[in-house]
């Protein structure tokens, strides 16, 4: 069933969407998740449909176990619900439970056009393991269940992927949000043109692994930055001061390298490196060749020549995914690469590749250089996208698809 022709009139919508956004004193720091949800929304509301919406915020019951001075408060989605009222320019009803007698009242009362956002699911611990019966106590609170949290959809929770079996065919279907991010992943991995490059930065190759090897079967060219090259410089004998390392994943790196060789892909080390003598915004700089950095300092960023190669690659491109940052961009001075990276990207959607963004530090550097409109898709969700590329079915797709 597809979602943009599905007519909701007269139907109350239950909706899980990805509010999980950054909340500091009360006030919501980045609400890109709760924007991106709003064609759904809107479209449901526009049919004369009702929607309930439900999401998870943080780790609560988690949290307090660790911090005893916190309590279930802490984590309430209120913010949420005086936010996305704004968003909206309608009332947004707010049940303060997601399962209560309160929350079935109010979703059942709901006329056309109104909109309920229910407390936050994991208050209670059946969310996370994928309950049964909290899942059906959910799912009659809507008479269409419409999945729109991608950044969701690697989880087997309650809301995600078990309350679909409460609906019938015809009753379940992504929302927009999902259908986009399902689509442009699907592009990428199954649809590519060459040349494709995949751009993966980050601290860490054990974090990566995967997603390397299921792009050694699609890419052209797999670009590498972020604190993770050293492994492999270190791995190839190269001298990498004190950058960051990976020391009993040497093995694996070479391995990587030995793999891509035999499938004819491209791997793209940075040349060089900016230094840093610490971890610091204040640090000493200089630059070295990435293999040649002297003991005391550590690369936190790729150098001019690196950029220069690493955007003559991305030029060449026909379609892109970029997930990682090259450096430490959350500090000035080593903000550069990543930077340059996002303009080539943007460069190169322009010229008419396909542009793929995910991971939440990608998403965050393209937003704060302002190029996320200059790329085909910007992803929503980190953890799920990076499964996704590791090829590995996800629950909150197989749940709709079967």
């Amino acid at each position: 069933m597809s979602f943009s022709t599905h007519n909701f009139n007269g139907q109350r919508a239950l909706v899980r969407v990805d509010f999980n956004v950054p909340i500091k004193n009360g006030t919501i720091a980045d609400d890109t998740r709760i924007r991106a949800a709003l064609p759904t929304i809107r479209k449901i509301l526009a049919d004369g449909g009702s929607v309930v919406l439900m999401s998870h915020w943080g780790r609560p019951l988690k949290d307090i176990e660790k911090k005893p001075h916190l309590t279930l408060a802490d984590f309430t989605l209120r913010p949420v619900a005086a936010h996305l009222a704004t968003l909206l320019g309608t009332e947004v009803i707010f049940s303060d439970d997601c399962i209560s007698e309160d929350a079935a009242n109010k979703a059942a009362a709901l006329k056309p056009g109104q909109v309920l956002l229910l407390e936050n699911l994991r208050y209670y611990k059946q969310e996370e393991k994928g309950d049964k019966e909290f899942a059906e106590k959910l799912a009659k609170l809507g008479d269409v269940y419409v999945n729109d949290a991608f950044g969701t959809a690697h989880r087997a929770h309650a809301s995600t992927a078990v309350i679909a079996d409460s609906f019938a065919a015809g009753k379940k279907m992504f929302g927009l949000l999902m259908e986009g991010e399902v689509k442009a992943a699907e592009e990428v991995l199954n649809n590519s043109k060459k040349p494709f490059t995949a751009i993966i930065g980050g601290a860490k190759v054990s974090d990566k692994i995967l997603i390397i090897e299921n792009l050694l079967e699609k890419a052209t060219d797999i670009i590498i930055g972020g604190g993770m090259a050293y492994t492999f410089f270190k791995a190839q004998g190269g001298h990498i001061g004190n950058s960051l390392c990976e020391d009993d994943r040497l093995d694996m790196a070479l391995d990587l390298l030995k793999k891509a060789a035999d499938k004819g892909v491209c791997i793209h080390l940075p040349a060089d490196s900016i230094l840093a003598d610490k971890f610091a915004a204040d640090a000493a700089t200089s630059s070295a060749v990435s293999t040649e950095i002297p003991s005391g300092w550590m690369g936190l960023d790729i150098g001019q020549m690196a950029i220069e190669h690493f955007s003559k690659v991305i030029s060449n491109s026909k379609t892109i995914l970029w997930n990682g940052p090259m450096g430490v961009f959350e500090m000035d001075k080593f903000q550069h690469g990543t930077k340059a990276i996002a303009e080539s990207v943007a460069a190169a959607t322009t010229n008419g590749a396909f542009s793929l963004v995910g991971g939440g530090d990608s998403v965050a550097a393209v937003n704060k250089f302002n190029l996320a409109d200059k790329v085909s898709y910007v992803s929503t969700g980190g953890g799920a996208m990076l499964e996704f590329f590791e090829g590995k079915q996800l629950p909150g797709i197989a749940a709709i698809k079967g």
